[in-house]
């Protein structure tokens, strides 16, 4: 992943945001829309674009176009640093590889311990029960 050509690939818009907010959200555009189009993207091989295709398949649109909005603050500016970090975490994440999963085998003696209390709490249960004369 090259960050500088990410970043020269990235696609900002101001919008004005919704909500409550008074006069100022009537005047000011501090909402920050980032566009991303992961097909036109030099920054990444195509392994790791299929890797981010099946990974972020639910937040991209049909033409692979990732977008995010942020209007969390009332600055534009500090608006766009955070969808900015929240773009780089979101790619980081989708392009760890997990590991595969090592099948284990339960230890003999661990299902041993688990047979004999089982009979144990057999053996109290049964004490309880009233004698039958």
């Amino acid at each position: 992943m090259k960050t500088d050509i990410l970043l020269s690939e990235l696609q900002f818009k101001a919008v004005r945001s919704s909500g409550a907010g008074g006069q100022n959200v009537n005047k000011v555009s501090s909402k920050v829309v980032l566009t991303f189009n992961l097909n036109n993207s030099k920054a990444f091989s195509d392994e790791e674009k299929e890797l981010l295709k099946t990974k972020l398949d639910s937040k991209l649109s049909s033409e692979k176009v990732l977008i995010l909005n942020c209007d969390e603050d009332r600055s534009q500016l500090r608006n766009k640093d955070i969808i900015i970090k929240r773009f780089f975490e979101l790619i980081k994440n989708a392009l760890i590889i997990p590991k595969k999963r090592k099948a284990t085998k339960i230890p003999r003696s661990v299902i041993e311990k688990r047979i004999k209390a089982k009979r144990n709490l057999s053996e109290i249960k049964q004490n309880r029960r009233k004698p039958n004369f």
